[in-house]
């Protein structure tokens, strides 16, 4: 790490350690939202890595942001997620061609005095084939009105800012932020999850709710290459929550290990195998970071890597689990947390089953391109 990269991450460390560490039990057992936690580390730039300075970012790249996500994921998978959801909404808002919604937000998002949530995942598996999609909106002047329901929105509510998508009538598709305060829009709690209960995940309605042309990130004639430009980057800098889960799982290993390690050595994912896997993961992300901030990477590797992780994370927390033997089947023992954490590294959009389908369908495209000839379902090694 060179000695500006230190300098970046050292106070958002000793933040994670002396602030959010405390809290995790909290968080997964009682549901707690750690506002104060998530202030204070868009306050240090945790949530803006990838931006320049201008838009309230710290100038250091995806792959810094990536890495943040992961310190906080070698603590708290839940509050890993959090870290995604903003940093994700300020990768909308610096992306987005319309300079009116980067100016009413893009500061404030990118440096967690607004605390905001991406609502994209029925978007995406929308547009994957997989489900239809939720909001349905309709010309009015230069904005727009949205109506429907969404339900599994994380890190929002009172206060903060939804960014989401709907289908406009016969034009394509829209994304756009709206504010808590918004006439016609309410958010209500979900049923609950067995995990991920601090991340403020809740169900969205919108009643003819008016969405200006401020607020919008994307016109139905800049959709499809919007989107386009944000996937690689919020597709990756989900891959720093799995880091962080992988680091912790590999950790408690080692910590059983130091008194059991002569029966643990009989279990299949060793400490050093998982350390190598994940490794591997690391290089990988870190040569396509910078090539989706340029705009200058294909989603197949992008989709590869964020599968590969998933599939790591359910190893690393099987394993931990084991290697700590009864203890790990406690509920106060972090194995049993990082189990948790790991089965939703699996299943949030895109999940494995989702980035499984979509591999196969671009390699299928390339096949057919070139000859004619169908690739086979994706089965990969570690499935």
């Amino acid at each position: 790490m060179s000695q500006a990269q230190h300098a970046f991450m050292a106070p958002i460390v000793r933040l994670i350690e002396t602030e959010l560490a405390p809290q995790v039990q909290a968080i997964d057992r009682e549901g707690l939202y750690p506002a104060q936690f998530m202030h204070k580390l868009g306050a240090l730039g945790g949530f803006g890595a990838a931006l320049p300075a201008e838009s309230g970012g710290a100038g250091r790249g995806l792959a810094a942001q990536i890495e943040v996500t992961a310190k906080v994921g070698e603590h708290c998978g839940s509050t890993a997620f959090l870290v995604w959801c903003q940093s994700s909404c300020a990768w909308y808002l610096h992306n987005s061609d319309n300079p009116a919604v980067r100016e009413r937000y893009l500061n404030d998002v990118a440096q967690g005095r607004l605390l905001a949530g991406t609502g994209m995942s029925n978007a995406v598996k929308h547009l994957a084939g997989i489900e239809k999609i939720h909001l349905r909106a309709r010309r009015e002047g230069d904005g727009y009105v949205v109506s429907g329901s969404l339900p599994w929105v994380s890190n929002v509510g009172d206060g903060h800012l939804a960014i989401v998508a709907a289908a406009v009538e016969d034009e394509g598709y829209i994304m756009f932020a709206t504010p808590s305060t918004a006439a016609g829009f309410e958010s209500r709690p979900c049923l609950e999850f067995s995990g991920l209960e601090g991340t403020q995940t809740l169900t969205l309605r919108f009643q003819n709710v008016k969405v200006p042309a401020e607020d919008v990130l994307a016109h139905p004639a800049q959709f499809k290459q919007y989107v386009s430009r944000i996937k690689p980057g919020f597709v990756l800098g989900q891959i720093g929550m799995g880091i962080g889960i992988v680091r912790a799982c590999i950790g408690i290993a080692r910590d059983s290990n130091a008194s059991v390690g002569h029966v643990n050595a009989f279990l299949d994912d060793q400490e050093g195998e998982l350390a190598a896997r994940l490794a591997g993961i690391e290089t990988q992300v870190a040569g396509l970071a910078p090539l989706a901030q340029a705009g200058a990477t294909d989603m197949l590797p992008v989709l590869k890597a964020r599968a590969a992780i998933s599939e790591l994370t359910l190893k690393a927390a099987n394993s931990a689990v084991l290697h700590a033997g009864a203890k790990g089947y406690l509920m106060i023992h972090p194995a049993q947390r990082r189990l948790r954490e790991a089965v939703f590294v699996a299943i949030v959009t895109p999940a494995l089953k989702h980035l499984r389908k979509e591999i196969h369908d671009l390699e299928s495209r390339a096949a057919q391109a070139g000859s004619a000839e169908p690739a086979p379902p994706l089965h990969t090694a570690a499935a």
